[in-house]
């Protein structure tokens, strides 16, 4: 699309429109900001936004005489394609794109797509980290938080491209085509945005909408909403599994992972690659992180060589599952990007020990069974916070949990858990639940629970 001298509409101040406005105007458009919260310091939204030629910011709403003049509109991943105020520019044939479409729209080079429920920022990051130690020009970039839109016009034609992608950002996708996809998993999650696990399931399959057989798309094959997507996947579907031996693909055999492969001789052959005690990651979530790290790397041409070494070596991310200190014979674990039942499964059975665990927060409406019934008898103490409390509370006493505290704020409930953690315990922060009410968001929840770990046995 020629954007020269067109007015586009860029909707939310934050990371993510401010690096779109920016984009735009590099490329000769002329980008107006909006944002509908009446007391946002405009001020301060244009010294973050820096020296962009000709740009507008609007506030409240976008007076009615001004919508008919946009080319185009570019909406934050926080702002629903179905969001009322978006019809009237859907009735003009006005093109809605996001952050991830417009960047592509402008960038060289290769892409790989990661998204799935779990899994999407440590695999990412992997995957980032792998590829950046075989190709000159290495950029990880999208829901990790580093906007796609701010390093677009620095690719190149050698430049990789390893996106984390959430389902808000693939709702807005149009022509974005990535040479390597991947789906890790799909569990119900955001459901208060798509509505139906049909809608949820749609968009994170959008990631291969515009591939071809001469792309790849990882899936796991242990999830069914993945290997029923490999049926009719427009790529090359390329599985993993944790579960079972495959034909071809990267698979679990007892602690080892394997590689799977035609062979014109005899017909198959099967490669042991490296054992999972051979990782500093933890639970098996990770393992499957990896497995799909590998595949991926793979299908982007790295030497098996690099991707081994660079997975022994590499650490957790922050907030996931991360090992935070040891105090008074009890290790504290920050996972609090476990903003969801499933992904708060994978914190709880990564744990070895007795836990105090943490949980509540924002309600997205999610369902609670599947985690309470993963404590597996490890849960010394569940500490509730935030708006979902009652409601968990509620559902593990009819699983059986009897020692649930309730908190009225993050630093009450961490002192809790001080409290009743044992030498030889472990205290989680895995709060199945967003953070939004308490936090702005889960980087900050995560940062406080370091905080206070640090100042234990402190005056």
């Amino acid at each position: 699309m020629d954007l020269q001298n067109k007015r586009v509409l860029v909707v939310g101040t934050g990371k993510s429109g401010i690096g779109a406005a920016r984009l735009l105007g590099a490329v000769g458009a002329v980008p107006v900001l909006f944002d509908s919260n009446d007391k946002l310091d405009v001020e301060k939204v244009r010294e973050r936004a820096g020296e962009i030629p000709g740009l507008e910011i609007l506030t409240v709403s976008v007076p009615e005489q001004e919508q008919k003049a946009f080319s185009l509109v570019v909406i934050s991943p926080g702002v629903a394609i179905d969001a009322p105020f978006l019809e009237q520019y859907k009735k003009n044939n006005v093109p809605i794109w996001g952050e991830i479409e417009l960047a592509g729209a402008f960038s060289r080079g290769r892409i790989v797509a990661i998204t799935g429920t779990n899994g999407k920022t440590t695999t990412t990051t992997l995957v980032g980290e792998i590829l950046s130690a075989v190709f000159p020009s290495v950029y990880v970039v999208g829901n990790i938080g580093n906007p796609y839109t701010e390093i677009a016009l620095e690719t190149k034609d050698d430049t990789v491209i390893v996106a984390e992608i959430s389902s808000f950002q693939l709702e807005t996708i149009h022509a974005f085509r990535p040479a390597v996809s991947a789906i890790l998993n799909v569990t119900p999650d955001h459901l208060d945005r798509h509505h139906t696990m049909a809608c949820y399931v749609q968009a994170k399959e959008s990631i291969a909408r515009n591939q071809t057989d001469a792309d790849v798309c990882v899936l796991n094959f242990e999830d069914p909403y993945a290997r029923d997507f490999g049926s009719r996947c427009p790529a090359r579907p390329v599985f993993f599994s944790s579960g079972r031996e495959l034909e071809e693909g990267i698979f679990l055999r007892g602690e080892r992972i394997c590689l799977a492969a035609a062979d014109g001789q005899n017909g198959r052959k099967v490669t042991e690659l490296m054992g999972t005690g051979d990782m500093n990651l933890v639970g098996m979530c990770n393992v499957e992180n990896v497995m799909a790290a590998i595949a991926i790397c793979l299908a982007m041409g790295a030497p098996m060589e690099i991707i081994l070494r660079t997975i022994r070596s590499f650490k957790a991310v922050e907030h996931r599952i991360e090992f935070v200190a040891s105090r008074n014979g009890v290790d504290y674990y920050n996972d609090s990007k476990g903003t969801n039942p499933e992904a708060a499964i994978q914190g709880i059975r990564a744990m070895t020990r007795p836990t105090v665990l943490i949980g509540g927060g924002y309600d997205k409406q999610s369902e609670y069974d599947a985690w309470i019934e993963a404590f597996d008898g490890k849960v010394r103490a569940l500490v509730l916070i935030g708006q979902t409390r009652e409601k968990i509370a509620a559902c593990a006493r009819a699983h059986g949990i009897e020692n649930i505290i309730l908190a009225d704020s993050f630093e009450q409930a961490f002192a809790v858990c001080v409290e009743q953690a044992r030498p030889g315990d472990a205290v989680l922060l895995s709060p199945a639940c967003a953070s939004w009410g308490m936090f702005p968001n889960y980087e900050a929840r995560g940062k406080l629970f370091k905080e206070l770990v640090e100042k234990i046995g402190v005056s």
